[in-house]
């Protein structure tokens, strides 16, 4: 694979963690180190920091699916700078949940386990509440 399928891969094995519950996974995400700001939602130190507060933040929830694309990236030697589009939907058991729409603007360092995040901002565009059908 190239370094750009590995950085592409990075951001998909985000959502793939969140949506099948292998929070564990976003610590070969993230850098130990690394500064992510979520703006009002919080900001975390790490891969661990991340993980543990996506678990909890996921919490009875049925369904998750995170759709990242629109992935424009760029390379120079050890270093990438991504941006990510993402429209999350997080159902609860009723139907009921959330529809955070925005877009990650991320910067990658390659090191010795691979490509990594070490820099993370998420800007929110829209976050909507999803209502239970009745039917």
């Amino acid at each position: 694979m190239s370094d750009r399928d590995d950085v592409f891969d990075l951001t998909v094995r985000y959502a793939t963690a969140i949506d099948t519950q292998q929070y564990g996974l976003l610590t070969t995400v993230f850098t130990e180190d690394a500064h992510v700001d979520y703006g009002v939602v919080g900001q975390w130190s790490g891969g661990a920091e991340v993980a543990a507060f996506m678990e909890a933040a996921h919490v009875g929830a049925a369904h998750t699916i995170h759709r990242m694309t629109n992935q424009a990236i760029a390379i120079g030697g050890d270093t990438a700078t991504i941006r990510t589009y993402v429209d999350a939907l997080i159902l609860m058991e009723d139907g009921s949940g959330a529809n955070p729409v925005g877009y990650y603007d991320d910067h990658a360092v390659r090191t010795a386990d691979g490509w990594r995040i070490d820099r993370r901002t998420y800007t929110s565009v829209r976050l909507a509440a999803v209502t239970a059908a009745h039917g």
